[in-house]
């Protein structure tokens, strides 16, 4: 195959031969063109009809360019297929051509759909074969050898990333574009933090002005600095610096980028030092200048400006000294104090493993785990992807309405609720063993005619006793949970209220376990009985990631941020409290109210899954440990330091959350044909959304659940896996639950059963 040689600075690149995918329904003049000018061009060649299987021949081949005939709708949508393949990874760097038809007769259209879809360029239809090898011949030395290029740059950023000196890299204004680990390490800033920010708006210590327009004048015309200074990390730290800024030659001749590399210096090099200015293009006409010692004031590298003078940067430096003086102690921050204080005295080896802990402590997500590539577990990566982060926030013209302004069922809108005593046998009798954990939620779902949050609701309700407490009727919450139920969704698969009656029967199941009794107080009992409710209330049987991706109202009224979550919680409190029929909060003394609803909005939250491992890890350090430490001391006897342990206002609030967590997602650990049949709902509600967002063309938030190719075994495999083992470990050293964990172990043994077969079914074959 022939490779061509492509000059890229000072690298040299080879680029294999060209591989090109022509997608035409039939063979005509045009594709016929095409062929010829592939063979003529020694370009590798392939050809789909369909859709389907040009997506498949993609990410099969990788090709460099794709060529699209758009001149036919009604063969296929020519957009619709640019986009979904441009929501792949591997598209980053392909050129993808529109055909289209030509028309003498009307006035030129716009090409801008056409961009917004994802093509490169268009190609006025012209089945010559001169055009067509011509447009070829463009593209190969146009836009994909610019995007062979391109493709070099990620092994140039792999070069920065893994590099131990610590790199910035800014604009012509000084504005901050890129920052490397090592300069996040060493100045205990994320890049987020920085980017985008002008230099102005770090912290410099203002008698080093002087200073500042030295380095200025040296790299304003185009000479490297280089030299020592003090710069001050994001805690306060003065720390000295080898540095080294080169000012980068752009477009015009003019400087674009300045690219400053620095190091630490070893302790015994804290003397006074030498600057130099040097030619950026030669190296030559060096010139040094003198600076006094240093060690008084504090420089910050990221201040390097020649702006530093006007009276708005004086101000802003002079807020961000304030800021960095104030005496906020934070308990993370007395941590960080504790262990810079031991470094001090410490051996180098202790030393070095403090500040590797110093760095783990200043990261953001200190609890949620760090996946391997994609390649090792494509089902955990999309289910993580799915359910812990909130969307790619692409901006799309397909706005996805929910909610917002939808019409909610109301008390007065529902037929008279039944009474606890006028129950039909059958749903008494599906209720009858409700109290146990193998308890059939799908027998009371056909019985009640998919109605069984109401059913379930009301003996579970009675049981602990709701409307005493609440100093309510047993006709308002009657009509509560019908107007709860009525506002679930039937035609979801999985989020519907069947679900929610599947989590309050496990709620109600936890709060009877003695530990948890000693633990929570009446109104908390009451609070997780409501949150488990109502904690999937009006959900729309996709995640939060394809609301943030697709615009909905509810992702813009939330802020991308818990969406759902909030959404339940918010709803849930508006149905109850607009009718004083079904409102069963409407005789609670205030305080009592408002303690009650914090419980149960911070219950509801606690079932968004971003902060799942938070939850998990909290509970494991606040209260596993405490308790198996209390054991392991022979004080298991000891009522008083058990109590103070369960009983602290802090350990309560994660007992509850982790509770209906646990609720939330106990599939896995039901009885196997439960487990089975949950597993099915939520494939197809994963399934449903997949295909509803390539036929919107957004982002495939979870690719594996595709109806056509998933692995159902797989998937639960690896939700189990990520999710739920270490979290039911935890719930049941604190719960004790040996029904549960058998069930669960049962179950992995079935999916693994069915994965060693390669079957991606949720029951083998008869």
């Amino acid at each position: 195959a022939p490779v061509t040689d492509v000059q890229f600075g000072p690298m040299r690149l080879h680029q294999d031969q060209l591989q090109v995918l022509l997608v035409f329904a039939e063979e005509d003049e045009q594709s016929s063109g095409f062929r010829w000018a592939c063979d003529k061009a020694g370009f590798r060649c392939h050809i789909a009809r369909t859709p389907q299987s040009a997506l498949e021949c993609f990410l099969d081949k990788h090709h460099d360019i794709i060529i699209i005939d758009h001149r036919h709708s009604r063969y296929f949508d020519a957009e619709a297929l640019c986009r979904s393949i441009r929501t792949t990874k591997a598209s980053e760097n392909t050129v993808i051509i529109c055909v289209v038809q030509r028309h003498t007769d009307r006035e030129e259209s716009s090409i801008l759909p056409l961009i917004s879809a994802g093509f490169t360029r268009r190609y006025i239809e012209n089945s010559s074969r001169m055009a067509c090898y011509n447009e070829l011949i463009q593209l190969e030395f146009g836009q994909v050898q610019a995007q062979f290029k391109l493709r070099a740059c990620n092994s140039l950023f792999t070069a920065l990333e893994k590099s131990q000196e610590a790199i910035e890299i800014t604009s012509e204004d000084h504005v901050i574009q890129y920052v490397n680990p090592a300069f996040e390490t060493m100045m205990g800033y994320q890049i987020g933090e920085l980017i985008e920010k002008e230099l102005t708006e770090v912290p410099i210590n203002e008698k080093k002005a002087d200073f500042l327009d030295t380095i200025n004048s040296c790299i304003k015309i185009g000479k490297e600095w280089q030299g020592m200074y003090y710069a001050k990390k994001k805690n306060g730290d003065s720390i000295q610096q080898n540095v080294k800024i080169l000012p980068v030659i752009g477009q015009g001749g003019k400087i674009r980028h300045y690219v400053s590399i620095s190091r630490l210096c070893n302790d015994n090099n804290k003397v006074e030092k030498t600057c130099e200015c040097i030619q950026a293009e030669s190296q030559t006409d060096s010139q040094t200048c003198r600076h006094k010692d240093m060690r008084k004031g504090s420089l910050d590298v990221r201040s390097t400006t020649s702006r530093g003078s006007d009276g708005s940067s004086q101000r802003r430096r002079s807020s961000m000294a304030r800021v960095h003086s104030m005496t906020i102690e934070a308990p993370i921050t007395k941590v960080i104090n504790i262990i810079n204080a031991a470094q001090e005295s410490s051996p180098m080896p202790v030393a070095e493993a403090l500040d590797r802990a110093l760095e783990i402590l200043r990261t953001t997500e200190l609890y949620s785990p760090q996946l391997g590539t994609k390649d090792e577990d494509p089902h955990t990566s999309d289910l993580v992807g799915g359910l812990m982060t909130d969307g790619l926030r692409r901006l799309s013209g397909n706005e996805y309405i929910l909610s917002a302004k939808q019409t909610h069922q109301v008390a007065g809108s529902l037929s008279s609720p039944i009474s606890l005593n006028d129950i039909p046998p059958r749903i008494t009798q599906a209720m009858e063993n409700e109290e146990q954990w193998d308890f059939d939620i799908f027998e009371l779902e056909a019985a009640t005619h998919k109605r069984p949050l109401v059913y379930l609701g009301l003996k579970i309700f009675a049981r602990f006793g709701i409307c005493e407490f609440l100093n309510c009727s047993e006709s308002t919450l009657r009509s509560w949970l019908q107007v709860i139920e009525a506002n679930y969704h039937s035609s979801n698969s999985y989020h519907n209220s069947t679900h929610s009656a599947d989590v309050l029967h496990a709620t109600a199941y936890f709060l009877s376990k003695e530990r948890v009794k000693q633990t929570l107080d009446p109104i908390d009992e009451v609070a997780a009985l409501i949150a488990a409710t109502v904690h999937d209330v009006d959900h729309p049987g996709r995640t939060n990631s394809f609301l943030c991706n697709a615009g909905s109202e509810l992702a813009i009224l939330y802020n991308d941020t818990a969406v759902l979550e909030s959404h339940h919680a918010a709803l849930a409190f508006q149905l109850t409290t607009r009718d004083g029929k079904c409102n069963i909060f409407k005789n609670m003394e205030r305080n009592e109210y408002r303690t009650l609803r914090q419980v149960i909005i911070d219950m509801v939250l606690a079932t968004e899954m971003t902060k799942h491992f938070e939850h998990v890890n909290k509970f494991v350090n606040s209260i596993n440990k405490p308790l198996a430490a209390l054991e392991e001391n022979g004080n298991n006897g000891d009522g008083e330091s058990i109590k103070t342990v369960l009983r602290s206002p802090e350990n309560r609030i994660l007992i509850k959350r982790m509770l209906i967590k646990c609720a939330d997602i106990s599939n896995p650990c039901r009885p196997r044909e439960q487990c089975i049949e949950w597993a099915g709902r939520i494939s197809e509600e994963y399934f449903a959304q997949t295909d509803e967002e390539r036929r919107q063309g957004l982002p495939v938030v979870m690719p594996v659940f595709d109806r056509n190719t998933c692995s159902i075994p797989k998937s639960q495999l690896s939700f189990i896996d990520y999710f739920i083992i270490d979290m039911f470990d935890a719930w049941d050293a604190f719960a004790d639950l040996p029904n549960l964990m058998e069930h669960l172990n049962n179950n992995i043994k079935y999916w693994k059963g069915l994965d060693g077969r390669n079957l991606r079914v949720l029951r083998p074959p008869p």
